[in-house]
């Protein structure tokens, strides 16, 4: 049975697995590498490191595979800035996702742009995390190396340099630089011309599942591939997952704790949030949008409990909270530990346990550190209905799904069932899936995603819970704008 081979460029190393054409995964390989922090606040990682592992990983699939393989498809951490010059070599580390080093030029983004006009062509406003503000500080800081500069890549199409030699990336991923004309799903002339960024410096975007090019025949023989493997555009590491979860269309919408906690919902519109506080981007699907909005300290809030603790794994972890009752007897935790994206956008946000009492043991603050994540999440789910895209069902994905406790606390505090698929294989899955529609294996995406088999189990919301939890949400709300100005002055005495 032939079969397609999906690419996840992410933050901590490269993950490449292999899928028949009945969506089954055959074969998959993960490899590591380094990421470097030069000053606080700023990330960074070489891209050759990516291609190194990229290679090593694919050569391991491959080795697995006795199939013919058909095609290719990428996907990978979204917004960093690779420089390459004339010659296509990198010029300098690349800048990743969250590299915190452009608050200046988000600045001056939007002064020079304008904030209104961010938010209609763009879809959302200027934030550090993006790609436009770290090429405008490139130009102020580096102005050497940014003199060498001719093309500007993300991560995920420097891999696709690498393997056909073509300058292409996705909507979805493009969405994700501040460059780009969402409705339109391609570069705007009117943001880069006021930036002054060469046109000619960006790749050419593609749909999701369209072919960007093809595997040298070099690299194909030296790996062991075909002639013409096609490459598809892929997407997006949140748009990529949304593809292998089944979230095209209306009325779906994923739920993903892991490090962050991700909402991510289909919609047949381009519909941008004028506060800015909800990303609206393109979907990997061709023609097709979503809104994401993002809690920046989910799983790790929980992380950060845990290791606090000491020698309790996850599971001992949701045990321990399930003793507790719901609201945990009066404490709310905000999950701010790293700032906050949705709906704050404030970097200077910190997390807080509210209402402790002497009553209040570890059971209780476990489950208000888990209660407290879903709240943050609840506030993407509002903005999203105040822009009013249905959602009906949930598909819950990343590491909190694996949490019996965690999946009820969302179904009641989202009112929502909570479904989830039977593989749980990430962004690399639906990179896969996209190449199989690229290489002819499926007429389109919603044929491909008709594969994606779902958990018996759901969890449904209980009624009582719900208007319960409800009660605490409105305090929840009131507890960010209340404390705000001491947030700030703690986060200016820390750095003192």
């Amino acid at each position: 049975m032939p079969v397609v081979i999906g690419i996840d460029v992410g933050t901590t190393g490269v993950r490449v697995l292999a899928v028949d054409q009945s969506g089954n995964v055959v074969a998959e390989s993960t490899s590591e590498y380094p990421l470097y922090t030069p000053r606080p606040g700023w990330t960074e990682q070489n891209p050759e490191d990516w291609w190194v592992a990229t290679q090593e990983s694919l050569h391991k699939v491959i080795q697995q595979v006795k199939d013919e393989i058909l095609g290719l498809g990428l996907t990978g951490q979204m917004h960093g800035s690779v420089f390459l010059d004339e010659r296509g070599d990198v010029i300098r580390p690349a800048l990743l996702w969250n590299d915190q080093r452009t608050a200046k030029q988000c600045e001056e983004m939007t002064e020079v742009v304008g904030y209104d006009k961010l938010i209609s062509i763009a879809g959302n406003p200027a934030l550090t995390g993006f790609q436009a503000p770290k090429i405008l500080w490139l130009r102020e800081n580096e102005p050497e190396n940014y003199s060498k500069v001719r093309h500007v890549l993300l991560p995920k199409d420097y891999v696709r340099y690498k393997l056909t030699g073509e300058f292409a990336t996705d909507a979805s991923d493009a969405a994700g630089t501040l460059l780009l004309d969402v409705k339109a799903r391609d570069w705007s002339r009117e943001i880069l011309e006021a930036l002054e960024i060469p046109l000619e410096w960006l790749p050419k975007v593609f749909e999701g599942p369209e072919v960007t090019g093809y595997v040298s025949q070099d690299l194909a023989d030296s790996l062991g591939l075909g002639s013409k493997i096609p490459v598809a555009a892929g997407g997006g590491d949140n748009a990529a997952a949304a593809v292998g979860t089944g979230i095209i269309k209306e009325g779906l919408m994923s739920s993903s704790i892991g490090t962050s906690g991700v909402l991510f919902v289909h919609s047949e519109e381009f519909r941008p949030d004028p506060s800015g506080r909800i990303h609206a981007f393109c979907h990997a699907v061709p023609g097709k949008y979503h809104l994401m909005g993002v809690t920046l300290s989910a799983g790790g809030s929980l992380r950060w409990w845990r290791d606090l603790l000491g020698g309790l794994n996850y599971d001992q972890l949701s045990e321990l909270a399930s003793t507790a009752p719901p609201g945990s007897e009066g404490l709310l935790f905000l999950p701010y530990l790293t700032g906050e994206r949705t709906p704050h956008l404030d970097p200077h946000a910190r997390g807080s346990f509210f209402g402790l009492t002497a009553r209040h043991d570890k059971s209780h603050m476990t489950r208000a550190v888990m209660e407290g994540v879903v709240f943050s999440m609840l506030d993407s789910l509002q903005i999203i209905r105040e822009l009013n895209v249905e959602v009906n069902e949930v598909r819950a994905i990343g590491g909190g799904a694996r949490s019996q406790l965690w999946r009820q606390i969302q179904a009641d505090i989202y009112r929502l069932p909570i479904k989830r698929t039977v593989a749980e294989e990430g962004p690399a899955y639906g990179a896969a899936l996209l190449a199989g529609v690229a290489s002819g294996i499926y007429k389109d995406v919603e044929e491909a995603c008709s594969l994606i088999a779902l958990r018996d189990e759901v969890t449904y919301p209980d009624e009582s819970r719900s208007d319960l939890y409800a009660r605490y949400y409105e305090v929840y709300k009131s507890l960010y704008p209340s404390t705000k100005d001491a947030m700030h002055q703690l986060s200016e005495l820390a750095s003192m």
